[in-house]
């Protein structure tokens, strides 16, 4: 398994930003963000196991867990892709305005974009790791490697703030967040079971520790632990059990080698234990070659 190919530099946000603002819902914005093609490019939904299905973009992993009560949305992609969800939605045959928890892997405006229109068409709960809610609230301006230029996002209020360890229930699902700090302070993934006619199926929402170019992993101003959050979090990773696994970009997980539109349900697909290893060892060399380079 390569790389995640679309890790860049931080200095292309200030080369496309160019600082300049405009006023959004009494909001500043970032205007002319870095936005991938294949951040926004459409993709066909499908069911991936059980109740968990992808409603996400060619590369941003949006996934909706459904239930009798509700349903839960993790990540919801860069500004705009509210619309985009909710026709990935209708073409499964779930309502949109049926979502009731909102969660996701960390608060980056390619995961967090659209999360206050969601929040706003739906009004569903918004839970969130207690160490990327300032970050949420404020649309990204604390971001310790790309923030001080305004905010990237509409800001979120948090609804509930989550702890390692805690469980977010809803119509007999039980989704435990786990901390995995280093890309932000509160980056985290999801673990949980879901089941069709043949098993169940432990599932792990993965947040990939990716390391940005402009990261000093011997401390950063608004994140002098960084470093420290990084090991803890490859530590912790390698020895998380699973039987399925995907993350936040599509490249992480090697979803298209995985799945192509109009493939047959097929969980088995998802049960890359070896490309999980496989890319969690790539970024413990890198973390290791970088922190002796600091």
């Amino acid at each position: 398994m390569t790389l995640y190919k679309k890790l860049l530099p931080i200095a292309f946000i200030a080369a496309l930003i160019g600082g300049i603002s405009t006023r959004s819902h009494a909001q500043k914005l970032i205007k002319d963000l870095y936005v991938d093609k294949e951040w926004s490019a459409d993709y066909q939904p499908f069911r991936i196991a059980g109740n968990l299905y992808y409603v996400g973009t060619y590369d941003l992993g949006m996934f909706l867990i459904t239930t009798p009560k509700g349903h839960i949305l993790i990540n919801t992609g860069v500004a705009g892709s509210d619309t985009l969800i909710k026709a990935h939605m209708k073409t499964l045959g779930f309502n949109f305005k049926d979502i009731r928890i909102l969660l996701t892997t960390h608060a980056h405006y390619d995961h967090v974009g659209a999360m206050a229109a969601v929040k706003q068409q739906t009004h569903a709960k918004m839970m969130i790791n207690e160490k990327d809610a300032a970050l949420l609230a404020d649309g990204g301006s604390s971001d310790y490697v790309m923030g001080g230029k305004g905010s990237m996002f509409l800001p979120v209020k948090a609804d509930r703030i989550l702890h390692d360890g805690d469980s977010i229930q809803l119509g007999g699902m039980n989704i435990v967040m786990r901390h995995h700090p280093g890309h932000t302070p509160g980056a985290n993934s999801f673990l949980f079971d879901v089941k069709d006619s043949a098993r169940t199926y432990k599932v792990l929402i993965a947040n990939i520790p990716s390391i940005l170019n402009d990261t000093k992993l011997s401390g950063m101003p608004l994140y002098p632990e960084v470093g420290k959050d990084y090991a803890y979090t490859l530590k912790a990773m390698k020895a998380l059990k699973f039987d399925l696994w995907l993350a936040a970009h599509a490249g992480q997980y090697e979803l298209h080698k995985k799945h192509q539109p109009g493939d047959a349900y097929n969980p088995a697909a998802f049960s890359d234990r070896a490309g999980y290893d496989e890319v969690l060892d790539e970024w413990q060399g890198i973390y290791d070659k970088r922190i002796k380079g600091e």
